[in-house]
């Protein structure tokens, strides 16, 4: 499995391409069919400022890879309505994030974060809005997507995203801010906050096929290895990267004395450490069972080597 020789680029970009494309499309102030009335223009302004043009696309791109990786002859309307609502769960806890009574960052992906742009109000209600619109996008009324298959998804989604799993992390984050952790405590915190939503992505995609269980349970071992290296990382680059590499503010985590892997183990074991869960990341693929991996095994390596 030489995930070096795999075109991730080439890969990635015809696969951003029908993102974009789907969420220019869905998310938009015309009214859903059988709605009474369209959505304000201003709040979808804001939406729409918060989601498109910018970002990694990472959750997406990790649904249509494990997607494809069990086998993407069916389910393909699935996954890319999965993929577009992981990236609006994603958008919506940046939103929230950002704002003064969370983390109070004035700057994402290079430009001014949406409650510096359109007001708190706004930024907020931004959020609801981006949140619920995940759920309706996994929830056609046509029959482009099986109700077994939504169910599952809407499901897999809420777990990732709810109290024992993204949002309960945020809390716990919130909670540490001043207080030394131990690594149980950290790698807790992290496996919630970040980790949840990225092995939850790599479920959904999973769950758009016909996935046996022994790839399930190697596909679930492998998001959870790279949602814990996306944060080891994350925790990297903001004591080695500036603010123009990073889009965000870098260095915030140390002025907020928040509890991070650098501050826990040193910045050498933090490297180390996230080699580590790639090499996790890599065996559960191959023992997986599945022969379409590279995409999946690409995508970790840019998790954990990337510079932004």
């Amino acid at each position: 499995m030489d995930s070096h020789a795999f075109q991730l680029e080439s890969w990635s970009r015809t696969h951003l391409d029908q993102v974009e494309r789907a969420l220019e499309q869905w998310v938009t102030a015309e009214a859903p069919v059988g709605a009474v009335h369209a959505a304000p223009a201003a709040l979808v302004d804001a939406m729409r400022y918060s989601v498109l043009d910018g970002g990694k696309r990472l959750r997406p791109l990790l649904v249509l890879a494990a997607h494809e990786a069990v086998g993407g002859d069916s389910g393909a309307a699935a996954a890319l309505r999965a993929a577009c609502a992981v990236e609006l769960i994603h958008a919506y806890s940046l939103v929230h994030d950002d704002m003064p009574c969370m983390d109070n960052d004035v700057l994402r992906r290079g430009k001014p974060t949406v409650h510096v742009r359109f007001g708190e109000a706004s930024a907020l209600l931004a959020g609801d809005a981006l949140q619920a619109l995940a759920f309706e996008l996994l929830t056609p009324d046509d029959a482009s997507v099986e109700c077994t298959t939504q169910a599952r998804l809407c499901s897999l989604l809420a777990r990732a995203a709810g109290s024992a799993g993204m949002a309960g992390g945020q809390a716990i984050d919130l909670a540490s801010v001043g207080h030394k952790l131990t690594e149980h405590e950290l790698r807790e915190m992290h496996q919630l906050k970040t980790g949840a939503l990225l092995q939850g992505s790599v479920l959904m995609g999973a769950y758009c096929g016909q996935p046996n269980a022994v790839a399930l349970a190697a596909l679930r071992d492998y998001g959870a290895a790279i949602g814990l290296a996306f944060q080891v990382v994350d925790d990297i680059l903001d004591v080695t990267a500036d603010s123009i590499t990073l889009g965000k503010t870098a260095g915030k985590d140390a002025d907020n004395d928040k509890p991070t892997y650098v501050s826990l183990m040193g910045l050498a074991r933090s490297q180390a450490y996230a080699q580590e869960l790639l090499a996790q990341a890599q065996q559960a693929l191959r023992q997986s069972g599945l022969h379409n991996t590279l995409a999946l095994a690409a995508l970790a390596d840019m998790v954990v080597n990337r510079a932004s």
